[in-house]
């Protein structure tokens, strides 16, 4: 090793996980009475270039702890945010979104040069994948200030015994400190090891190579140099448990060693992933934790995640599904939510039962129908004399738009008096045969939305609790027919929701390989500041297909799918409600359900560990796939030499197996 003059030398080798067995002891720890000169290179990536509040709190509390921050910005960056950055202060550079976090520090740190970076004694490089800290960071610094280290971060990832970035060129990948937030020291920062590192840093084209040739492999290399590594949360003790237990464990590192950071990518990385390692639960646990123990503004984590996310993701990983006692309401924040029911009726042999749903909206809501006809408007006003004390309206509208324009043409000019609103509608599907899979549809639709007066209650007294909940809306169906959408909820509508989603100016991630979280049956709750771009659209029953329409793929359906988007745009979260006795229902079903698909999927591919595996074998074998034997006969054959196989084939039918017309 070759160092900068005025460099410390050590003697001796770190044990494994950076344990400190140097000679030299203490040499490097820094502080010890004086003030650290500290440079922290923040690498910022936004799609929007926008900065959110979670970056300038994350900036605001590290300018306490280092004389200096740059802001190196992979991509663009609006004026707002530069300004925003700046006033922290900081210096900010933007770059091409080229090489991911390494080469955007490599460029942090060749902006400033080898020459003065070693008039630092520390430099920091963190990335915006952090929310936090949860902690003031000053106890971070002052804590490893006193630690005899080369380099250090805040947490660990544990060894995994195989390579599944196939990029590190170890076969494995090694524990390693994580590079979202890392320490070098001056001994470090001068040696010739570091400078080659970065000077030499290969192209990174994809998240593989920018993981595997970099971040997984820096701490071996550098520890196997000769330099000392540590981190600040201890979780030696969880390594057998959990290779990330920033991940996995988080709120264990949270709660019981005061670990200040937690990751974005646990509220949307591939759900597989989470179920693969675990039940589901890290990230609801953590985000409970916080929200009940500490100072920390959780709505910062909204403000970010909603605007770049998929809804479909964090209503997995934060199981955004409301179940709610439908005999006993919790509380009494329900008052103070004004609300209103409005409700489209079309059959007057269901005018009873409809009120009779109606009838769980609260007494002091306002209640709204929309009907078609003179006929059903007479019907519809003398049944909802059984509704008061309410304030009833009927209003007559067009029979074109169907449900749809019930609420966008006829009601809209009343929505934004209410806080909170219910939208239901009666429904049959009389193509559907036996007309019970329709009725069974409605049901589950109007259970979940009017399943008792307690129930509608306890859903405003949800809204009244989540400012940023924006809707509430039954499970899609999965009996008889409709199962065929589960796993198709697009059907042939995604074109034409992104088409819309364009015309409204929607900003959020619409994919079509996840599904959309909106109500497919249009019966749902809502905040009507959520869905303020489609009301402002001005909609006319002109926009609306003639009657009589059974077509998919009609601005009907796009509307329909459109829902949870809009929402999302306006910084709103979209969830599902269920009753606590639909619940228990649905929950049979869906166990039923992945039962029989296991079972009938068991003896056609091979033999599988988890849940993906199934899911990876049943697509490579091409649906239901090949019985199990004729894919282990193939397995085997490829294994085995020609000859061999040969012999074999000839004993098995001579004793009277089976022929493997191979």
């Amino acid at each position: 090793m070759k160092f900068c003059d005025g460099a410390p030398k050590r003697i001796g080798a770190p044990t494994r996980g950076g344990a400190n067995l140097w000679e030299a002891k203490g040499v490097m720890k820094i502080g010890q009475g004086q003030e650290v000169k500290r440079l922290g290179i923040y690498v910022f990536y936004d799609r929007d270039g926008v900065v959110d509040r979670y970056v300038l709190y994350q900036l605001n509390d590290l300018k306490k702890n280092c004389q200096e921050i740059f802001v190196v910005c992979n991509g663009k960056l609006t004026q707002e945010g530069r300004a925003a950055l700046e006033s922290v202060p900081a210096k900010v550079l933007v770059r091409e979104n080229k090489g991911f976090d390494f080469w955007a520090y490599r460029e942090g740190l060749l902006h400033y040069g080898w020459e003065k970076l070693a008039e630092y004694d520390e430099v920091l490089l963190m990335n915006a994948t952090l929310f936090g800290p949860l902690y003031p960071l000053s106890e971070v610094f002052e804590t490893m200030n006193a630690r005899d280290v080369d380099f250090w971060g805040l947490t660990k990832h544990y060894k995994i015994p195989f390579d599944p970035f196939g990029t590190t060129g170890l076969g494995y990948v090694p524990e390693h400190i994580q590079s979202c937030f890392l320490c070098v020291r001056r001994r470090m920062l001068c040696s010739d090891e570091f400078k080659r590192f970065w000077e030499d840093l290969p192209p990174l084209n994809d998240y593989r190579e920018a993981v595997g040739k970099c971040e997984a492999i820096f701490t071996k290399k550098f520890n196997d140099a000769g330099f000392v590594s540590d981190a600040y949360v201890k979780t030696d003790d969880l390594e057998d448990y959990t290779n990330y237990p920033l991940i996995f464990e988080a709120k264990e590192l949270v709660a019981n060693r005061r670990c200040p950071v937690f990751k974005r990518r646990m509220f949307f990385h591939d759900y597989h992933y989470a179920m693969g390692e675990s039940a589901g639960e890290a990230v609801v646990e953590l985000y409970n934790y916080i929200e009940q123990n500490l100072d920390y503004d959780l709505d910062m984590v909204w403000e970010n995640l909603l605007r770049t996310c998929n809804m479909a993701d964090l209503k997995n990983h934060l199981h955004l599904n409301y179940v709610f006692s439908s005999r006993t309401a919790s509380d009494d924040a329900h008052r103070k939510i004004k609300s209103a029911l409005i409700m489209h009726l079309y059959f007057d042999d269901l005018i009873d039962s409809s009120m009779r749903y109606a009838d769980a909206m609260p007494e002091e809501s306002d209640i709204y129908f929309t009907v078609c006809t003179g006929k059903m408007q007479t019907l519809v006003q003398e049944a909802a004399k059984a509704l008061a004390p309410r304030k009833v309206t009927v209003i007559r509208m067009e029979n074109r738009g169907r449900d749809v324009s019930s609420l966008l043409v006829a009601a809209a000019p009343y929505v934004f008096d209410y806080d909170a609103v219910c939208f239901a509608h009666d429904k049959k599907s009389g193509h559907a045969k036996p007309t019970t899979i329709g009725q069974s549809f409605a049901y589950k639709c109007l259970e979940n939305v009017l399943g008792s007066r307690a129930y509608t209650k306890n859903i405003l007294s949800a809204f009244a609790h989540n400012p940023r909940l924006g809707m509430l809306m039954p499970p899609a169906p999965n009996h008889a027919a409709f199962f065929g959408s589960v796993g198709n909820e697009w059907t042939n509508n995604f074109d034409n929701v992104a088409a819309l989603a364009e015309e409204l100016g929607l900003h959020v991630d619409i994919d079509p390989q996840k599904e959309p979280i909106s109500p497919l049956g249009t019966m749902f709750w809502f905040r009507p500041d959520a869905l303020k771009p489609l009301f402002d659209k001005g909609w006319t029953y002109e926009d609306f297909p003639k009657e009589p329409n059974r077509e998919d793929g009609t601005i009907l359906h796009a509307i329909e799918r459109i829902y949870g988007f809009v929402a999302q745009s306006q910084g709103y979260f979209a969830g599902w409600t269920m009753n606590d006795r639909f619940a228990a229902i649905e929950l049979t079903n869906l166990h039923f359900m992945l039962r029989e698909l296991t079972r009938a999927t068991r003896g056609n591919i091979p033999y599988f560990d988890d849940f993906r595996s199934r899911v990876e074998l049943v697509k490579q074998c091409g649906g239901m796939g090949r019985p199990f034997r004729l894919e282990l006969k193939e397995r085997i054959k490829r294994k085995v030499p020609r000859p061999i196989w040969g012999v074999s084939k000839r004993i098995y039918h001579l004793f009277g197996g089976k022929k493997w017309n191979g």
